[in-house]
């Protein structure tokens, strides 16, 4: 295994990595042998390449005219007078492809143009990621292969069509739990054997340094988009509280990351109980998880006596993960981010509190988010933001199989 050094990598204050890639105790480089040229490459030089005023420019153009950013901030009224706040949604659902995976999807796929690439993989749990690098992919004439549990193939399936019609090739993992953590396995054993023409997309802040930057820095579009759109209609770019749901911790990132340093701002990350914090059926990291190496970087994860990872459960496949990136294992452990957990059931039936209250169809994943809105500590004019990350319509036989489509 080789660690973390010979990175010189440096980044923003507010985002708190150092030059070895920690986060704190958390990060670093734990990669096999072989993998360690396609880090170190990296690592020397996505700095430069993201910070080069014409890729810059490419990627806002496909933020603006490919994507559909900004995003709109809406203020959701009548949920709004059910909690007793005043509630907005930072709508990442109508991104092109549907959620905020697209952000980062675009921008790796740039840099793996600039760095000579030829073929992309990605690991994907509730299909959005992989369906954004398919997308990604098929617009910047990159090969391009999914890896994705088999259990979340036949739960995700409109999904998996999405990515087969954009000319991806969708290879099951049919190890372990056959979900998110296995995927992401068989992906970097694949990277490990072809180091030389292709670069892995991880789809979240998650893997070894400089993934967990880069991808927060993609993602930090969300949040600079917030500040101005608060500003425009509050009069003030901050906030009093955040709320996003976390798996690897993608999309609360995105939308923390120019709030870090502001103390002020509440800072809440959701995730999922499953059937419950004892029930053996969990993917609740911060309440049941330790200290570890997990895909490359130390972090937080579920882990048996003998060290060995759990296998997690939620009924959303994109918080099926049994680990969380290490910058947000950093927050949890220094208190920035407070982080709460929501189950299977609280998650549903606060998908149906905005389907039939805001019109507004929620991933299963986003449900979480909004179920704890229910359940936190809020007075009537306090303004919450919601990461909408992404939209329901991969999870409608998820939501049907609940019962969940018949009228009350």
């Amino acid at each position: 295994m080789k660690s973390d050094e010979g990175t010189n990598t440096s980044s923003p204050e507010a985002c708190g990595v150092d030059e070895r890639g920690y986060y704190g105790e958390f990060g670093g480089q734990f990669v096999p042998e072989l993998l360690f040229p396609n880090i170190e490459e990296l690592s020397e030089r996505y700095l430069s390449i993201l910070g080069d005023p014409g890729f810059e420019r490419e990627f806002q153009g496909f933020l603006a005219d490919y994507v559909g950013r900004p995003t709109p901030l809406y203020f959701a009224e009548r949920l709004s007078e059910d909690l007793g706040a005043q509630i907005y949604l930072k709508r990442e659902d109508l991104n092109h492809t549907g959620a905020h995976k697209i952000n980062n999807a675009i921008g790796q796929a740039l840099l793996a143009k600039r760095l000579g690439k030829t073929r992309v993989i990605a690991e994907t749990g509730a299909g959005q990621h992989g369906v954004a690098t398919a997308t990604a992919c098929a617009r910047l004439g990159l090969q391009c292969d999914v890896y994705m549990g088999e259990l979340d193939i036949a739960r995700q399936a409109p999904n998996v069509k999405r990515m087969k019609m954009l000319g991806a090739n969708v290879i099951p993992a049919t190890s372990g739990s056959r979900t998110l953590k296995d995927a992401t396995n068989e992906a970097m054993r694949d990277w490990i054997a072809h180091p030389v023409d292709t670069h892995y997309i991880i789809g979240s802040v998650v893997g070894p340094h400089p993934f967990p930057d880069m991808v927060a820095r993609f993602q930090s579009v969300i949040s600079a988009e917030l500040q101005q759109q608060l500003t425009e209609k509050i009069g003030r770019s901050s906030p009093d509280t955040i709320v996003a749901c976390v798996g690897g911790g993608s999309n609360a990132i995105g939308i923390f990351y120019h709030y870090l340093s502001e103390k002020q701002v509440r800072l809440v990350g959701v995730e999922a109980a499953g059937e419950g914090l004892t029930s053996g059926k969990s993917a609740a990291t911060t309440a049941l998880g330790r200290k570890g190496v997990l895909h490359g970087s130390m972090t937080l994860f579920m882990q048996d006596e003998d060290g060995q990872v759990e296998e997690a459960h939620s009924v959303s496949a994109g918080l099926d993960y049994p680990g969380i990136g290490p910058q947000h294992a950093h927050l949890f452990e220094t208190g920035r981010v407070r982080f709460a957990s929501i189950s299977d059931e609280e998650a549903l039936r606060a998908a149906v509190q905005l389907s039939r209250r805001e019109g507004i169809i929620p991933a299963l994943e986003t449900a979480h988010a909004l179920a704890e809105l229910a359940k936190m500590e809020r007075s009537q004019g306090e303004v919450i933001v919601v990461n909408l990350s992404g939209r329901g319509d991969k999870d409608m036989e998820t939501y049907m199989a609940h019962g969940l489509g018949e009228s009350e």
